[in-house]
Formats: structure tokens, C-alpha cells, sequence
């Protein structure tokens, strides 16, 4: 089986719009959560959320294009051009003609589908802007991406909700296997902080809205006073390449991705099934795919949305994938310093195990003051404070609303 590495690192998230700053962030435990500043939110529940802040798209593209692109396609291009610098990529016109895109999207473009229903009711149905399609569908990012930098192999876009980037990184890593290319893109992106993404949210009860007066408080996964999640924002992009390849060309190796695994519940659209049987699956599935065992994890980047449902279901899963080696495992949700990015978050939090592979750091769940033991959240979460130990294997998972499990196993490629 072809072995698949890490090769290359983009980031676009609401701690930073670099791997630099969002790593660092992460490592000091600080909050990227704040007020809201893209709409008016005099009549909404929820006050807060993880904006990626400072953004410049013409930083990462031309400014005429970025025109045309929705904010998740800014955030995937300005990614990509990121970690194909990193690559060294950037450039090789022969290697950039066979590469690959896979990236992930729950949404696609909601401030656009938003701006353009304004029009269409105010027109008397007559009138939306002519770019509306082409910017709002999930797929542009991908496409953009390819347009952009000139990659001309299979482009894909994977939407399986919040494990939409976890899915396309299992898929390209896949793809590579499978020989049917070198090099492929992998990630996600997403951006709804607009008045109808949060709506859509607040109606469902899913958002969190009691931290008003400290959002950096409002994300704590497992914890006892935790509400809801926050809604974050942003794009990550890993280049995912063949090892043989890799080192045929020089290449810097971050990490060995090396596991994947999926399962669907089939059993509710936005509630993962109480029992954690099948998301478990995905678990053990992942583990197979890379030939470990549950004592050789030693990081567990958790979905660890901070909703009561998931941060108790998640922890049975482990319980069950892992056994005795639970008690063992070094778990953290940087989803309490992040938000929850959507169709961004499984590809953000791969990143974040890739760097917990290369620097040998364990990043903590923030605002942790209070485990909900009772309510089932009874393993090691790193509570508030980083931890500096080798992590030769690291996973992640993610589980998306109508019950999709996503399950990334990385590992030293040393």
C-alpha cells in the first residue's frame, strides 16, 4: 500500500491567518472568540462567534478575482497558495498540471445566498446578481483553487456536513493509494457569519448564547456549564503527497497520514446516536486502516463541540473504540479556542495533530473548570493548559449532523 505524508500546511482560521499564528494561539490557549462584528445582532440569541479577523484577500490573490469568490473560497485559495509555498510547489507547473483537490464544504457561500434573497424579494422577484450561482455553490472553492494555481486532476468537494474536511483528506488519501495520483490538496473551508447562518443554528437550539458578557468563556467542551457551540469560520489546506514521490523531490515531511475510517449512524439529522456503537466504528476502523492499536494513540483531537449531546456520545465512542486504553489517552476540543468551523473543522483539527505529531505538543480544551462526570465526560480532556510529550500517533474525529463519523489517524514519519 502506497504510503501517504504530509508535505505542505495552509491555515485561515479565527486565531490567525497563518499556521504560525493559529498554532501559536493554540499552544497558549487563547480564545478567537469575541462580539459579533458582521451583522447586526440586536434580535438574535446569539451575540458571538470566532471570526477569522484582519483578512486580505488580495494578500493571497488577485484582488479582481477575489471579487468573484464567496468569503469559504477566499479562505480556501488564500490556504492553498499558503501550503503550496510550504510545499515548494508553488511554481512547478509539471507537478501543479497532475495534482488533485479534494476539499470539504458543509455550507458553501451563505452570505451570498443571503444578499442575493434580499435582492430577489426587493426586485418583486425580478432581479439577483449575475455571479450568484457560481459564487454560492459548495464546489467553487475546489474549482477556484484549481483555476488559481493551475492544478488540472480530479477536483472534488466532499459535504458531509461538520465532517466534510475529516471525509476529504480520508478520500485523498484513498485517492493516492489507489495510484491515481501523487499529490492532491486536502481540506475544507467554510464561512457562515452572516445573520441567516446563525438563525438557521439559534432555531435548532444548537448555538451557544449565555457568554454575552465574556465570549472567550462561551466554548468549553466537556464542561459543566457548556451550552452550545460557537460558530467559526476559516479554510486549512494539507498537501497530501506518495512518501516515494515526496522524497524523490526534497520534499520537507511534516507527518505520515496514515488511517482513516467512516461510519453513518442512521439515526437521527442532527443527533448522533446515543449509544456511540457506530461512530465508535469509525474509530476502530481508522485504527485498522493504520495498523495501531488503541495504546499506541496518544492524542485524540476530539470533535468536542461543547453541546451536551456530543461531548457525552463522543466520549462513550471512546470508551468503546478504546477499552482500558481510554483512561490512557491524551484528549483535547480546540474547539474551545476556534469555534466550531463547520465544513473547515476536521481539516483545521487534522492540522492541528499534524503539528502535535511534529513538535511533540499537546494542546489544552480551555475554559475546563468543571468536567460533567456525571453527565458522562469522564476521561483526560487537557484541561486549560498545554502539554509538551512525544505524540508519535495522533487522531481525529468529526461528526456531522444526519450522523456522518470521520475518523484521521496521522503518526511520525520518522
Amino acid at each position: 500500500m502506497r504510503k501517504v505524508v504530509v508535505t505542505g500546511l495552509g491555515c485561515v482560521s479565527p486565531l490567525g491567518n497563518s499556521v504560525e499564528e493559529t498554532w501559536n494561539g493554540l499552544r497558549a490557549g487563547k480564545s478567537g472568540i469575541g462580539l459579533i462584528t458582521r451583522f447586526d445582532t440586536t434580535q438574535f440569541k446569539t451575540k458571538y462567534s470566532a471570526e477569522v479577523k484582519n483578512f486580505n484577500a488580495g494578500d493571497y490573490m488577485d484582488s479582481a478575482n477575489a471579487r468573484k469568490m464567496a468569503l469559504f473560497t477566499q479562505y480556501a485559495v488564500a490556504a492553498a497558495k499558503m501550503a503550496l509555498d510550504d510545499s515548494a510547489l508553488m511554481g512547478n507547473a509539471e507537478m501543479l498540471d497532475t495534482a488533485s483537490v479534494f476539499l470539504g464544504v458543509g455550507i458553501g457561500g451563505f452570505e451570498v445566498m443571503e444578499s442575493s434573497m434580499k435582492s430577489y424579494f426587493q426586485s418583486n422577484y425580478t432581479r439577483i446578481p449575475p455571479m450568484t450561482i457560481p459564487e454560492m455553490i459548495p464546489n467553487e472553492a475546489a474549482a477556484n483553487i484549481s483555476l488559481t494555481f493551475g492544478l488540472h486532476g480530479a477536483t472534488h468537494t466532499i459535504a458531509t456536513a461538520c465532517a466534510s474536511g475529516t471525509d476529504a483528506i480520508g478520500d485523498a488519501l484513498d485517492f493516492i493509494r489507489a495510484g491515481r495520483g501523487d499529490i492532491v490538496l486536502a481540506g475544507g473551508a467554510e464561512s457562515t457569519q452572516n445573520g441567516f447562518g446563525f438563525l438557521g443554528f439559534n432555531v435548532l437550539h444548537a448555538l451557544s448564547t449565555k457568554w454575552a458578557d465574556d465570549p472567550t468563556k462561551a466554548s468549553r467542551p466537556f464542561d459543566k456549564q457548556r451550552d452550545g457551540f460557537i460558530m467559526g469560520e476559516g479554510g486549512t489546506i494539507l498537501v497530501l503527497e506518495e512518501y516515494e514521490h515526496a522524497k524523490a523531490r526534497g520534499a520537507k515531511i511534516y507527518a505520515e497520514l496514515a488511517g482513516y475510517g467512516a461510519s453513518s449512524d442512521g439515526y437521527h439529522l442532527t443527533a448522533p446516536n446515543p449509544d456511540g456503537i457506530i461512530g465508535a466504528r469509525a474509530m476502530t476502523l481508522a485504527m485498522k486502516d493504520a495498523g495501531v492499536t488503541p495504546d499506541q494513540v496518544t492524542y485524540y483531537n476530539a470533535h468536542g463541540t461543547s453541546t451536551k449531546l456530543n461531548d457525552s456520545g463522543e466520549t462513550k465512542m471512546l470508551h468503546i473504540a478504546f477499552g482500558e486504553a481510554a483512561k490512557n489517552l491524551h484528549i483535547s476540543s480546540t474547539k474551545s479556542m476556534t469555534g466550531h468551523c463547520l465544513g473547515n473543522a476536521g481539516s483545521l483539527e487534522a492540522l492541528v495533530c499534524v503539528k502535535a505529531v511534529q513538535e511533540g505538543f499537546i494542546p489544552p480544551t480551555i475554559n475546563l473548570d468543571e468536567p460533567d462526570v456525571e453527565g458522562g465526560c469522564d476521561l483526560n480532556y487537557t484541561p486549560n493548559k498545554g502539554l509538551e510529550m512525544p505524540v508519535p500517533v495522533a487522531m481525529s474525529g468529526n461528526f456531522g449532523f444526519g450522523g456522518h463519523n470521520g475518523i484521521l489517524v496521522f503518526r511520525s514519519a520518522n
